[in-house]
């Protein structure tokens, strides 16, 4: 019996040690879906994305951009919105971002009129709502077309010229596209509230340039100039004529409604000494530069020390002081 006994303890004991080891293994070598979701989803830029199961933008089983294996608990609190601004993509055109840079998009299961999200639980862990609380219009943004609307768990999400915003989780920095096109259903927002696409960029609008603050960009997404030899007052009068105007080629007259962010006054066109049309900006003429080659490029910058981009008020972005 004390035989029988000892080895009964033993095994009791062996038992009790596997199930401990086990149970340890599986709380070491197991995280759980929605723990590792919800780091995916609320990662900051140039933050490295640690999410399990957030699967890739193609081949998505659920049509969300994720691999349906996320659980049904609540994401986390999505980061604030903080001061929108607007960055120019070389396939997109402008793209709408957040305080961080991440883009922001639109569902195509969504509505604008009247406003409603149809993102919730598995799909909102991957396109985390955008928080409406702090968000503010940066330049090159209406802020008339920021607004807000209810979630069906209580919280506010901006909306964009009444569509709602998401942030994709697989984007992780700045300027980052990873969600444009995913299921054919979700798009990049342009600053208006419309897909962003080249061919909806206005005539003249704003981006937020990285080195150079807010500068003007054309229909194109190029990036626009001024020269200071030339003349606003009294008279506007371009001085880039001959070889430098085909370096240079003069922007063509845009109509004042068709431009973003743009000061309205002095903002017209006017005839050049060859009789072509040209463009200005706060009375001052504007140019492209040849040397740009994608839409972004700012490699006209400061040219023989007399060329420089356009702020939204028609002043040289970075020009010595006079």
């Amino acid at each position: 019996m004390k035989t029988s006994g000892r080895t009964a303890s033993l095994v009791a004991t062996a038992a009790a040690v596997l199930a401990l080891t086990t149970a340890c293994g599986q709380d070491n070598s197991t995280t759980p879906a929605s723990a590792a979701q919800n780091v995916g989803a609320t990662a900051p830029a140039g933050s490295p994305t640690t999410g399990a199961g957030l699967g890739t933008g193609t081949g998505a089983g659920n049509g969300y951009g994720a691999d349906g294996n996320q659980s049904s608990s609540s994401p986390t609190a999505a980061a604030p919105a903080g001061k929108l601004t607007v960055a120019a993509n070389p396939d997109l055109g402008n793209v709408l971002t957040d305080g961080s840079g991440l883009t922001l998009y639109r569902f195509d299961k969504d509505t604008a009129n009247p406003p409603k999200s149809n993102c919730v639980d598995d799909c909102a862990r991957t396109w985390p709502p955008v928080p409406a609380n702090d968000a503010t219009a940066g330049a090159g943004i209406d802020k008339s077309l920021l607004g807000e609307v209810t979630r069906a768990d209580g919280t506010k999400q901006l909306t964009i010229g009444g569509w709602p915003a998401y942030r994709y989780a697989k984007d992780v920095n700045a300027g980052d596209v990873n969600g444009q096109g995913v299921g054919g259903k979700w798009f990049a927002l342009a600053p208006d509230g419309k897909k962003a696409s080249l061919a909806s960029l206005p005539g003249l609008s704003v981006r937020k340039d990285p080195k150079l603050g807010d500068i003007i960009v054309d229909k194109n997404g190029r990036t626009v100039y001024r020269f200071l030899k030339d003349k606003a007052w009294p008279k506007v009068i371009s001085n880039c004529a001959g070889a430098c105007l085909q370096k240079w080629p003069a922007v063509a007259p845009v109509k004042p409604e068709d431009t973003q962010g743009v000061k309205k006054k002095g903002l017209m066109g006017f005839t050049r000494p060859d009789g072509a049309k040209q463009m200005t900006v706060n009375c001052w003429p504007i140019y492209t530069f040849s040397g740009d080659t994608a839409p972004g490029d700012t490699n006209g910058q400061g040219v023989g020390g007399t060329w420089y981009a356009v702020a939204p008020d028609g002043k040289p972005v970075g020009a010595p002081s006079s």
